[in-house]
């Protein structure tokens, strides 16, 4: 059985101290530096507003994995993982547009409706030991779909409290800062001096909350601030670096532009990067702190952030390196999802302007060449990953497996110091499975999916120690890259998300079909 082509580049001598195709991965971001000076930001953005502050969380909380592919060193949850040192002074707030849950609203990399999503976020600050005040339904209008969440979550314990809408907002300043504006809304009664704003997704009325919070505090004569902390575009890098570039690949489909921020500049003469909805939207928020606090505490967009990522790159060049495949990676997807009706192309072009300012191409993703040459040796599709030493292994379709599991069984060997002709896995465990597959499932496909492959893995490596080996090998596939000369099916593409392969795609099915099962 067939089983492994590679291409390699280069290899490690047999002394080495890492396993074959591994070596030290390099950090461009230092997690520890950020927890302790992002912490002690807000601490001190708390104590510069009398011992309140309402805080704005931009971006997502946990699982940021945009962070960390473009920040080596940044982890999923170092965000949480800051917040979780000053948690005692923290309380969270959900906000949720009443309309989304109308709408029925998707949340695109989960695939979940933004009210399942709330839930969501409730267990999982609750896992980690952070209060949940409750749930703010903004643009409440008696939404039917609104008032069946709000009674589940009622049911469940969770308070939950109704922003309408105002009319004339953003720009109708006088009324919106009055009692038939932001004095309608419900007053959400906080007890620590931080209190965190999240919501879903964007559009939610996360700022909406937290101005009408202040409006309210201040007819009660409490003192209280608000700020935002959004950890893209990162203000102290300059704006065409390739980290601010990949937040705007990241953000192509809801059109955000990074943009020097005019009012900083003005006030401070100090180049600093924002996005064009802040810095539009910034004079009416300074007419409203007006409103509500007799003065603006802040000279610009910026100003508002407390946002301290920049200094914490301890390595610019290989967060330069990992956001240009950011960038090259986002291109592939929009191109895809063009393919698949979820992309436009105003997406793809803006992405590869991004490229070209940067000078990208598919040279620079050296799995792209390998794949494709080896799909053309073949004449059918090849999946490519590289390994960290570079060097690039191949998995071509066979009779017995398709190109993505045979690519992840040719790198954990290769990892894992196994022989090219040595077979992992017995013709007397995939005869069964694709037995089952084609005779009872009713399949018409006999290759083995990537989670097949490794299901009989697991049971050959109860009795086979070449197996086994490759099964303590699967951790080290994580952050490798990976391009496959087809869109995958929906299987594998889960499959190599879970392993923590970042995989792009060429914009073509495996077969010319008008419908393709996910």
């Amino acid at each position: 059985m067939e089983m492994v082509n590679d291409v390699r580049k280069d290899s490690q001598p047999s002394h080495q101290a890492f396993p074959a195709g591994i070596r030290p991965r390099k950090l461009g971001f230092d997690h520890d530096r950020y927890t302790q000076m992002q912490s002690e930001r807000i601490l001190q953005r708390i104590a510069e507003f009398g011992g309140k502050l309402y805080l704005e969380l931009g971006g997502k909380l946990f699982d940021d994995y945009h962070a960390s592919r473009v920040l080596p060193g940044f982890r999923p949850d170092s965000k949480i993982s800051m917040l979780l040192k000053i948690k005692e002074q923290c309380e969270l707030l959900i906000a949720i547009s009443a309309d989304d849950i109308e709408k029925s609203k998707i949340r695109g990399d989960l695939g979940i409706t933004y009210d399942a999503d709330v839930l969501r976020l409730i267990d999982a600050f609750r896992g980690v030991g952070m209060l949940v005040s409750g749930v703010v339904l903004t643009k409440y209008a008696e939404q039917k779909s609104a008032d069946v969440f709000m009674k589940r979550l009622t049911g469940l314990g969770i308070r939950v409290w109704k922003h309408y809408p105002i009319e004339g907002y953003p720009y109708d300043v006088a009324h919106i800062v009055s009692p038939e504006g932001y004095g309608k809304n419900e007053y959400i009664e906080t007890t620590r001096p931080l209190v965190l704003v999240t919501a879903p997704g964007p559009g939610s009325g996360k700022m909406a909350v937290c101005l009408s919070q202040l409006y309210q505090e201040n007819q009660r004569g409490n003192r209280a601030g608000y700020a935002k902390f959004e950890t893209f575009p990162i203000w102290n890098l300059p704006l065409t670096h390739p980290v601010n570039m990949a937040y705007e690949a990241a953000t192509a489909d809801i059109a955000d532009v990074n943009m020097i921020d005019p009012f900083h500049l003005e006030a401070y003469g100090v180049t600093t990067v924002n996005y064009n909805r802040d810095i539009e939207i910034f004079p009416v928020l300074s007419a409203l702190f007006v409103q509500i606090m007799g003065h603006s505490p802040y000279r610009s967009p910026t100003d508002m952030g407390v946002n301290m990522v920049g200094y914490c790159i301890v390595d610019d060049q290989v967060c330069r390196e990992a956001s240009a495949q950011e960038i090259i990676r986002r291109y592939y997807t929009a191109r895809c999802g063009h393919l698949q009706g979820t992309a436009t192309m105003a997406e793809i072009e803006k992405i590869r302007l991004l490229m070209h300012k940067l000078g990208l191409s598919d040279e620079d993703r050296p799995v792209i060449g390998a794949a494709r040459k080896r799909a053309e040796e073949t004449g059918a599709p090849v999946m490519a990953i590289a390994l960290d030493d570079q060097t690039l292994i191949t998995g071509k379709t066979s009779d017995l497996l398709g190109p993505s599991a045979a690519a992840v069984l040719n790198a954990v060997k290769r990892l894992a110091g196994i022989e090219k002709g040595v077979h992992l896995i017995p013709p007397e465990i995939i005869a069964p499975i694709q037995e089952l597959k084609c005779n009872y499932l009713g399949n018409h496909n006999p290759r083995l999916h990537t989670d097949e492959v490794l299901q009989a893995l697991s049971i050959s490596a109860v009795t086979d120690a070449n197996a086994a080996k490759a099964m303590r090998a699967l951790p080290l596939l994580k952050d490798l890259e990976a391009h496959s000369t087809v869109i995958l099916p929906h299987v594998d593409e889960d499959i190599y998300k879970r392993l923590g392969i970042r995989v792009t795609q060429d914009p073509q099915y495996q077969v010319k079909k008008l419908y393709h099962k996910s």
